[in-house]
């Protein structure tokens, strides 16, 4: 038995002295290259291997490679077998075009089906291709096994052959409005130039496919009719949309705000699922923030069921949560954050269910974090990142931690200030289980951040733009946000920011524990937010239920046997909880402060904050049924 460990010591040994570290970001312990090339972990007498990367699917599979034949349009999905259905889009037919699908859908047998657009002729022609000249028709893969997988959309031009036109993948959508500016935000089938026309005023980009137009130079609190043009050689393409200016800061006019998280797949099957995201809820709970006349929408994490090993497959599920929220989101600016579930991970085999799982690197380009700022359009005017934190290896060198860039924020509304924050930075859901399971599943600490865990530079951050609004004379009301609860309520009381009142569980960085426990780190947050006055409310995610719980002084906050500094509530604090976008449902749970739980529902539901000058009031409805929750 000596012998054998001595063996294995030894390889060990040889194996991380030809380790090809450089690429490796030093937080994580014990992963290595070996000789080969090829990363594993190392640990304890033991070696586990990376496990490959095997997509179920691909975005670039899923958009197809398409083009005109005779008589409409021919499409390959690579390897996809299932059925294809399909319908014309009319973009002037109401405010939120969507495809209404042909009654004969097409099959896709390897990759290959066909579409005959003269079949979309006569009375089917609804959009007035026929006269026109061009077309978009959206299109939806199901699977064999009659799940959904992606919503499509392509252009054509109606000549002989039939032309792929230049098409919006994803149509213009407005993003971080204020009073003065905008951002539109598109992205085309292949490289255009573009045109953006707000009122008298013209703006370009260069030619490229994803596209992000700053918008200068506008009125405050006034609409703006927008027009986008994309063009390529001798194609081109148009959508006209509109979007409204935020108020002067202080002016404290009368508006809506919408809120909601956690709206990856749910049961029941069909458009509960298309792939990651549970389409069917989400597009109510748009419809009805539209209906309310919101001027914005905070969603705080879990958009998708996420949690990959690969970026593509992230990419394609953002895509579809994407498309479900695009018809709104011409009109109406959707600020997100990150959850667990955007998590993006290298995973070794170790016998267990999900693997050792680090955050994914290089952090720079495939990070959770970099692929999230990839695929939206939030501000930047948050952290840089964990660098220079006491626990950062080389405090020197910029790089050992992924980018705030994108995912931690705030922003502002008239006389409301939202900060954005992030609870799942550089996640790794190997952590969670360590801690919440006691090691039954993942238990290599290599390093990396816990679920529910605010880190240091973010916290000193968050104190400094809390000063910095409470002291704006034209804030009245702040709200944090972030997807993990302080107070869980119902379905995870073993993690967020409470681990069962452990307060143990923690990151580690170069598999070396942080300072502070999980506990500690929300006092130090709950009491930033407490001595900041026009902080009204905490709004959280995560549980997927809708639950009002009220902070007073008389709140319990700790187990019995806490032994360290305790955070005085000097006055009364609401978290608001609306994990009920489309994700399954948790009932609630007992645990210290549920005497202070006004109200608890499992109905799926959005939040709307009405805000009359100084003074605030809350809705809450279920998107399904209409019915007022609250």
């Amino acid at each position: 038995m000596k012998k054998c460990k001595l063996t294995i010591g030894i390889a060990i040994a040889i194996l991380m002295e030809t380790a090809i570290a450089t690429e490796i970001p030093a937080i994580f312990a014990h992963t290595v290259k070996n000789q080969a090339g090829k990363m594993v972990m190392v640990d304890d007498g033991k070696i586990y291997p990376l496990q490959a990367e095997i997509p179920l699917y691909n975005l670039k599979d899923m958009e197809g490679l398409i083009t005109g034949t005779n008589t409409g349009l021919a499409f390959d999905f690579g390897k996809f077998t299932g059925t294809m259905y399909y319908g014309l889009i009319n973009y002037q037919d109401g405010r939120n075009p969507m495809p209404v699908f042909f009654k004969k859908p097409v099959l896709i047998e390897m990759g290959k089906a066909e579409i005959n657009i003269k079949n979309l002729a006569g009375k089917y022609d609804m959009s007035g291709w026929e006269k026109s000249g061009k077309g978009t028709l959206g299109y939806r893969l199901v699977n064999a096994e009659g799940n959904i997988i992606y919503d499509g959309k392509v252009s054509f031009v109606n000549q002989e052959p039939f032309l792929v036109n230049v098409t919006f993948i994803e149509e213009p959508t407005v993003n971080i409005v204020t009073s003065d500016s905008t951002i539109i935000a598109f992205r085309t089938n292949l490289p255009t130039t573009a045109t953006v026309r707000v009122g008298n005023q013209t703006f370009h980009s260069k030619n490229i496919q994803r596209h992000e137009v700053k918008i200068t130079g506008l009125s405050p609190d006034t609409k703006y009719n927008y027009t986008v043009i994309a063009t390529s050689n001798n194609l081109s393409n148009s959508q006209s949309y509109s979007f409204q200016t935020a108020p002067k800061p202080g002016t404290r006019n009368s508006f809506v705000f919408a809120y909601a998280s956690d709206s990856r797949a749910g049961k029941g099957g069909g458009e509960r699922d298309i792939y990651g995201s549970n389409t069917y809820i989400m597009k109510k709970i748009m419809a009805v923030a539209q209906a309310k006349k919101s001027v914005f929408f905070q969603f705080t994490g879990d958009m998708i069921n996420g949690r990959f090993n690969n970026v593509t497959e992230t990419k394609l599920q953002y895509q579809n949560w994407k498309r479900t929220i695009e018809p709104f989101a011409h009109y109406m600016p959707m600020y997100a954050t990150m959850g667990n579930h955007e998590g993006l991970f290298h995973k070794f085999d170790d016998g267990s269910k999900f693997g050792i799982e680090v955050a994914r690197f290089p952090f720079a380009t495939e990070s959770a974090e970099a692929i999230f700022a990839n695929q939206f359009v939030m501000p930047k005017n948050g952290p840089v990142s964990e660098d220079g934190a006491e626990y950062d290896p080389n405090p020197q060198v910029p790089g050992d931690f992924p980018s705030y860039k994108e995912n931690v924020y705030y922003y502002t509304y008239d006389n409301v200030a939202m900060v954005v924050l992030n609870t799942n930075y550089l996640f790794s859901r190997s952590f969670k289980y360590w801690f919440a399971k006691k090691g039954k599943e993942g238990s290599l600490l290599s390093g990396g951040g816990l679920h529910g865990y605010l880190m240091d530079q973010q916290l000193e951050w968050l104190d400094t733009i809390l000063d910095k609004l409470e002291a704006d004379p034209n804030i009245d009301f702040v709200f944090t946000t972030q997807h993990t609860p302080l107070f869980p309520n119902g379905g995870h009381k073993v993690d967020d920011m409470w681990y069962d009142g452990n307060n143990t569980p923690r990151p580690h960085i170069a598999g070396k524990p942080v300072r502070r426990g999980v506990i500690e780190q929300r006092d130090r947050y709950l009491d930033m937010v407490l001595k900041h006055k026009k902080v009204v409310a905490v709004l959280t995610g995560d549980e997927h239920n809708y639950a009002r719980t009220k902070l007073t002084p008389e709140t319990t906050i700790y187990l019995p046997d806490w032994d360290k500094p305790k955070v005085e509530i000097t006055r009364s604090l609401w978290q608001v909880n609306n994990g009920a976008a489309g994700a399954p449902y948790y009932a609630q749970e007992v645990l210290p402060w549920s005497k202070q739980v006004k109200i608890f529902s499992t109905q799926n539901a959005v939040v709307l904050f009405h805000i009359h000058g100084q003074n605030l009031r809350m809705e809450v409805i279920n998107p399904e049924t209409l019915e007022r929750i609250e």
